[in-house]
């Protein structure tokens, strides 16, 4: 296989299925797609696609708030045709839209789910190349996807079909704009099929067997996840995070062997599983919370004594088992990335027999780089896993910013990016030349740990960029939140936090002159800044304050707690202790967040 659309021929070929791809109808009834209704679809969407005058090259936006067999119909379709997918998040907002619109020049989209089409066509008179909106839904008076299927063009799709190759571009993936405008990936067949290829023997699954899909097909993550299921020839259930569990959810009704998710989802089911207990009476309650306790300690591949299975076998048939039900029953392995997944998190769910594995990567590398396998020491828990087969990684010391044994992560293999679409500048700055080989830089800070299968695994311990990623996966830059908030009288210096959290807070530095103005306007007697910090009346004024800024910022940059800290952060100390700012009066986070480590844990105690 050379190309990602020889994936379905396979699958078509070796191990055809009623339910390839399902999804709920308008009614809540599973409706599915064969492997034959997904290939005659797909085809006769590639013909149609030729007979709008779309021709190999072209570029096609898609963009969808909840994933359905549509959206893999019509990527295998582009793929079929040489066309050129442009998959969008779709909250994002109308200019973002409109930049990469134009910058890709998109001249078609379809769409599915509330305001989408609305948003699309707000954007089409600030776009000229786009002329053809469509939408996944039937909805009166708008383009349905189903009007382009044809079979005119088909003699035409075999002949592009035939010429594609490993290398064609297939698609062009924009990245968070967080730090400015939105960064095309481009990404080969080459480059995806590697990473599917290489990843789907860590999973074990058969023909048949049912798999969730729940995080965005618009991200590489799921879409190539998607993608390796399909390879393994598993039944693949689309649906939302709105209705996942309880006993008409999706994962009861699916009971899926395998799924994959971002660490906030599995704090929730956490903290829902843990409430439950806090409900619990006498007996079933000290019991509950015994067999949480026997999670503290767990380790992947112990050995336990007589007296520990035993210990450990009541826990898991009292407690744990019930565990397994509420996520289908059916559950072997639950795949986490995007973020950082709390030990916690893998402890609990191993030591329950719900195997949570990590795995890492980027957009720029198709994703996978590292993965954390099932196999006897095949993982380490805190570590992302080991490389997968053709990547190399190295670990770059050379700024010396770094402790002893860390650096900048550095990746090559057939998976990494051909590079930023029309940036050749930041492509520059993103690929280093080693040893002769050309490298690409990740931005995260990690070391190598030695495994007891002799491989070497990925710590990841920082990010060289200075974007936040929460443990749902979603970027925060934190200096626009910074600047912004600094305005106030009251407040000196401030540091947004929230890496690997769930939520963004903040450590805030009151300024002195400021809070004492405040103070005697309110008739408020000044002691010092030390005493004054820990105070409810001066707390409430600074919760107003950030209740004053917040509302500026989307849900996922606002603060929802912080702490009061006395002492100016300053670029050098008299006593010879470690400054918090550089010469140039940056903040040196890291040392922050290490000098502050009591007071951030409290904040996410």
């Amino acid at each position: 296989m050379t190309r990602v659309f020889d994936l379905l021929y396979k699958q078509l070929k070796n191990n055809p299925l009623d339910a390839s791809l399902s999804a709920r109808d308008a009614l809540g009834n599973w409706k599915s797609f064969s492997t034959e209704d997904v290939k005659n679809y797909a085809e006769q969407a590639a013909s149609g696609l030729l007979k709008l005058g779309l021709k190999p090259g072209d570029k096609v936006a898609m963009v969808i708030y909840k994933n359905r067999p549509e959206w893999v119909i019509m990527d295998f379709a582009l793929q079929m045709s040489g066309l050129i997918s442009i998959p969008l998040y779709p909250t994002i907002s109308i200019s973002e839209f409109e930049y990469i619109l134009n910058e890709a020049e998109v001249k078609a989209a379809f769409c599915g789910g509330l305001d989408l089409y609305d948003k699309l066509s707000l954007t089409s008179n600030k776009v000229p190349s786009l002329k053809s909106i469509f939408t996944f839904d039937k909805v009166e008076g708008r383009p349905f996807w189903e009007e382009i299927l044809d079979s005119d063009n088909l003699p035409q799709i075999e002949e592009i079909k035939n010429r594609a190759k490993g290398d064609d571009l297939i698609t062009i993936i924009y990245t968070s704009g967080t730090t400015g405008n939105p960064k095309g990936v481009m990404l080969t067949n080459r480059n995806i099929l590697h990473a599917i290829l290489e990843t789907s023997p860590f999973v074990t699954i058969y023909p048949g067997e049912k798999v969730l899909s729940f995080l965005p097909l618009c991200h590489i993550y799921e879409r190539a996840v998607s993608l390796a299921w399909f390879n393994k020839a598993a039944s693949i259930y689309f649906c939302g995070t709105d209705n996942l569990s309880g006993p008409n959810g999706d994962l009861a009704s699916v009971k899926p062997v395998v799924f994959t998710t971002v660490p906030r989802l599995l704090e929730k089911v956490y903290e829902a599983i843990y409430n439950k207990g806090l409900t619990l009476k006498g007996i079933k309650k000290a019991l509950f919370f015994w067999a949480l306790r026997l999670t503290d300690n767990y380790e992947l591949d112990q050995n336990l004594s007589p007296y520990n299975k035993m210990k450990w076998g009541i826990a898991d048939k009292l407690i744990f088992s019930k565990w397994r039900e509420a996520l289908g029953g059916n559950v072997r392995l639950i795949v986490t990335g995007s973020a950082p997944c709390p030990l916690k998190i893998i402890r609990v769910f191993c030591a329950a027999g719900i195997n949570i594995r990590e795995a890492y990567g980027l957009t720029e590398t198709s994703p996978t780089l590292t993965v954390n396998g099932t196999e006897p020491g095949g993982a380490i828990i805190g570590t992302v896993g080991y490389a997968i087969n053709g990547v190399e990684l190295y670990i770059d010391k050379s700024s010396g910013e770094y402790n002893e044994d860390e650096g900048e992560v550095l990746a090559i293999g057939p998976n990494v990016m051909s590079g930023y679409y029309k940036k050749p500048e930041i492509n520059a700055q993103v690929f280093k030349e080693i040893d002769g080989k050309k490298w690409f830089c990740t931005g995260d800070i990690g070391k190598m740990i030695k495994g007891a299968n002799g491989k070497e695994f990925l710590k990841i311990t920082d990010r060289k960029k200075e974007l936040l990623k929460t443990s749902g996966g979603k970027y925060v830059a934190p200096a626009p939140i910074e600047n912004r908030i600094k305005e106030n009288f009251v407040i000196d210096q401030i540091m947004v936090i929230g890496d690997k959290q769930k939520f963004v807070s903040a450590l805030i530095v009151p300024s002195e002159d400021g809070l004492k103005n405040w103070c005697l306007h309110k008739n408020i007697k000044w002691t010092s800044l030390e005493d004054m910090v820990k105070q409810d009346r001066i707390i409430a004024k600074y919760q107003k304050v950030i209740d004053i800024y917040n509302p500026e910022f989307n849900h996922i940059e606002q603060i929802k707690k912080f702490r009061l800290v006395p002492t100016v952060w300053l670029p050098i100390h008299e006593d010879g202790s470690v400054a918090e700012l550089t010469p140039t009066l940056k903040l040196k986070r890291r040392v922050i967040r290490e000098k502050y480590k009591k007071e951030i844990q409290e904040i996410y105690t």
